[in-house]
């Protein structure tokens, strides 16, 4: 399934969370884990606290979208990390 990712600086809530988290990057590895999210965000407004505070989630996760932005800019930046990720075979349709 595809999906456009939210812009840095969206915040959302969770599935199943309380706490509003603002995305901070997308497509990130989880460095202990090797695993790949598409998204890393903080709690909000608390903001980047320490690695251990960090939200690793992917986007079937999100349940709400409390901020966000889009413009014409942002779809430029989507379209080139699309273009990214297919020629580096990190793409999955």
């Amino acid at each position: 399934m595809e999906f456009e990712y939210y812009p840095i600086g969206t915040v959302v809530i969770l599935k199943n969370g309380t706490k509003p988290v603002m995305i901070y990057g997308r497509k990130q590895l989880q460095a202990f884990t090797e695993k790949v999210w598409d998204y890393v965000g903080c709690l909000y407004p608390e903001g980047n606290i320490n690695e251990k505070y960090n939200v690793f989630f992917q986007h079937f996760e999100i349940d709400k979208v409390l901020y966000g932005i889009c413009n014409r800019r942002r779809r430029r930046i989507r379209k080139r990390i699309k273009k990214s990720m297919i020629l580096n075979n990190l793409y999955i349709n």
